[in-house]
């Protein structure tokens, strides 16, 4: 059994209807972790060693967030700046987080269709997040596709309900080693595994 980390990361969760539908129950979910950021680190005094504790403990680690012009919001920064540490996370000596699973759980008031090419936003959401995909790289995890829940503004309660059981089953998939990563790896988005 994996487990599984959620460094979550929401400024104002008390005003997204959308997280919080999706995030209803997680905690309830054998080996998953759930660790608001913002709730831990109110005055972004991150806890390096704690975090690197936890990032060892755990064989998957999602970043999940709403898209903040084109990146995470400020908190995830900060923590990578921090706890992604020379010789640890990266560099000649830097193997302590080799092999794990990464990837971002990412919604966005933005359609799929406006993360394309021709649509409004001019590139895919796996181009726009390429920085969190080379940070990855370098820390030698293996990076898979976004899964998004996209056109929040609009989005029905149906809709939102589906996307909360997709993302539970991808959680229940990855920690009993039921997903085929080499499939999972081809993909735009993580959301089309079952599809």
């Amino acid at each position: 059994m994996k487990k599984i980390i959620i460094l979550f990361a929401h400024p104002a969760l008390q005003k997204s209807r959308i997280n919080k539908v999706l995030l209803k129950d997680i905690d309830q979910i054998d080996g998953v972790t759930f660790h608001d950021l913002y709730q831990a680190y109110p005055e972004f005094d991150v806890d390096v060693d704690k975090e690197k504790q936890l990032l060892l403990e755990h064989q998957v680690i999602i970043f999940h967030h709403p898209l903040f012009w084109y990146s995470t919001p400020a908190i995830l920064k900060e923590w990578q700046d921090l706890v992604l540490e020379h010789d640890w996370a990266y560099g000649s000596k830097g193997e302590a987080l080799k092999d794990k699973l990464f990837f971002n759980v990412i919604t966005s008031g933005g359609r799929r269709e406006a993360y394309s090419l021709d649509g409004h936003n001019r590139f895919k959401l796996r181009t726009l997040l390429a920085p969190i995909e080379q940070t990855a790289n370098l820390c030698k995890m293996t990076y898979l596709p976004p899964f998004a829940v996209q056109g929040t503004h609009s989005i029905k309660p149906d809709e939102i309900d589906n996307y909360r059981e997709k993302y539970h089953l991808l959680l229940k998939s990855l920690r009993d080693d039921k997903i085929d990563i080499e499939k999972a790896k081809k993909l735009d988005y993580l959301n089309d595994y079952y599809d």
